[in-house]
C-alpha cells in the first residue's frame, strides 16, 4: 500500500469524497450484477485519506465534524451503497479508541490509520437470544495476554480489512474489543454472505479458534456506556447517512430516466406533453420524491450538528438530545430510502426494471440496510423523549 493522502481539514474531506463519489458511481452497477468485490476501490478510499478524518489532530488527523462525516457516508452511498457500508464499523470502532484507547494504543492504531489501514468488524453473532447476547468468548491467561474463541456473522468489512475488531466478553460477562490482525492464526473470513442486497460488502462470517491476543491490543469497551456517550449516536448517524445517501443516488437515477429514456404515457401526449418530464402527474411525483430527500438530508445534518455540539459539551443532556436527533434523522432516511428506490420504477415505467440496467440495486440496498436495526423502537424512544422527557437508553444502538 502507497503512503495515503493526508486530509487537511472538513472541505478537503468533502471535495475528496466528491470525486472519489464521481468515479465509484461508474462500476456500481456492474460491481453488484457481478458482485465483484470493490478490492480496488478501497485501496482507493486508503488511499484518499478518508478513513483517517476522525483521528484526533494531537496525533495528526483533521478529526472533522460529525457532520462532515456524514456528508462523506451521503455522498459514497449515493454513488454506491455497499461500498459505504464497508467502512462504516472502521469509523465506529475508531471511535472507541479515541474513547477508551490508552495513550499508547491511540498512538499505534491511529497511526495504522493515519498509513490507510482499514478495520473491519466481528461483532454480530447469529442463533442467540438477542442482538446484545454475546456469545465470544476473550479469555485472559497467566500472563496478561488473551485467547479468543466464537464465530460472528454479518461481519462486514472483515473480509478488506487489516485489523478486525471483535467485540467479546470475559468470564465474568464484561464487554471487550480485542483488535486483531487479518492475518492472525486461527482467525478465518469466510465470504458466505448473499444478501439480496448491499451485495459487495461481504458481511460474511468470521471464525475465532484459539486466537491469541496480546494484552494492548484489547479495548475496555463496557466503560463506553459509563455516564453520557455518543458512541450509538455516531455509529447510528454513519447508517443515517449511508440510508440518505440512497435516496439521492436513487432519486438521480429516475431523474435522469424519466428525461432521457422514458416516452410519455399516450394520455399525456395527447394533452401535448411531448416528453415525459412534461408529464404534469409525474411532475407532481417527483415534488413529492424530492421533499422525502430534501427532509431526510436536513434531518442529517441536524442531527450531526447534535453530535457536533454534544462533542464541544458532553453532558446527560446533549448526549440523550443527540441521541434523539439521530434516531429522528435515520427513521426518516430508512423511510426516504426505502419510498423513493421503489418510485423509481413507478415514475420510470416498464423498462426501468430490466435486470441488465442495475437500477433495483437501490431498492435491494434500501431494503438490506435499514433492516440493521428496527425504526419503531427509535419511534418509541423519540416519543417517550418529547412527552415525558425520558432520556434514551445507553445501549450503543441509539
Amino acid at each position: 500500500m502507497s503512503v495515503a493522502h493526508v486530509i487537511a481539514d472538513d472541505a478537503d474531506a468533502l471535495a475528496v469524497a466528491a470525486e472519489l463519489a464521481a468515479d465509484f458511481r461508474k462500476g456500481a452497477a456492474e460491481r453488484d450484477t457481478r458482485r465483484r468485490l470493490p478490492h480496488t476501490e478501497l485501496e482507493r478510499l486508503s488511499a484518499s485519506g478518508l478513513l483517517a478524518v476522525t483521528v484526533p489532530a494531537r496525533f495528526g488527523g483533521a478529526d472533522v465534524r460529525a457532520d462532515t462525516l456524514a456528508g462523506i457516508f451521503r455522498l459514497l452511498a449515493a454513488a454506491d451503497a455497499s461500498l459505504a457500508q464497508i467502512p462504516q464499523s472502521h469509523f465506529v470502532y475508531v471511535n472507541v479508541l479515541r474513547r477508551q484507547g490508552t495513550d499508547e494504543q491511540q498512538e499505534f492504531f491511529f497511526g495504522e490509520v493515519l498509513a490507510g489501514k482499514r478495520f473491519g468488524n466481528a461483532q454480530s453473532e447469529a442463533g442467540t437470544q438477542h442482538v446484545q447476547d454475546i456469545r465470544t468468548r476473550l479469555a485472559r491467561l497467566p500472563d496478561g495476554s488473551y485467547v479468543l474463541d466464537g464465530v460472528k456473522h454479518y461481519s462486514t468489512g472483515a473480509l478488506f480489512a487489516h485489523w478486525i475488531p471483535v467485540l467479546a466478553r470475559t468470564d465474568d460477562d464484561t464487554l471487550y474489543v480485542a483488535y486483531v490482525p487479518r492475518d492472525a492464526p486461527g482467525l478465518t473470513v469466510v465470504d458466505d454472505w448473499d444478501g439480496m442486497g448491499q451485495r459487495t460488502t461481504a458481511s460474511g462470517t468470521v471464525r475465532l479458534e484459539s486466537v491469541s491476543v496480546p494484552a494492548d491490543r484489547v479495548v475496555p469497551h463496557h466503560l463506553t456506556f459509563r455516564g453520557p456517550q455518543l458512541h450509538g449516536a455516531v455509529a447510528q448517524l454513519l447508517h443515517a447517512a449511508i440510508d440518505a445517501g440512497i435516496a439521492s443516488g436513487a432519486l438521480a437515477e429516475a431523474v435522469e430516466f424519466v428525461r432521457t429514456k422514458s416516452r410519455p404515457w399516450f394520455e399525456s401526449a395527447a394533452e401535448g406533453h411531448a416528453t415525459a418530464a412534461e408529464d404534469p402527474l409525474l411532475i407532481q411525483r417527483f415534488g413529492e420524491l424530492a421533499i422525502r430527500e430534501r427532509a431526510a438530508e436536513a434531518l442529517l445534518r441536524e442531527a450531526a450538528r447534535a453530535v457536533d455540539d454534544a462533542r464541544a459539551d458532553l453532558t446527560d443532556d446533549s448526549a440523550a438530545e443527540a441521541s434523539i436527533a439521530v434516531a429522528t434523522a435515520k427513521v426518516t432516511a430508512a423511510e426516504a430510502a426505502v419510498e423513493i428506490a421503489s418510485a423509481l420504477f413507478e415514475v420510470s415505467g416498464t423498462r426501468s426494471a430490466l435486470d441488465s440496467l442495475g437500477l433495483h440495486r437501490h431498492w435491494r440496498d434500501a431494503r438490506t440496510h435499514t433492516l440493521h436495526d428496527p425504526a419503531r423502537w427509535k419511534v418509541q424512544h423519540i416519543g417517550r423523549y418529547v412527552l415525558n422527557g425520558t432520556k434514551p437508553p445507553r445501549h450503543g444502538l441509539l
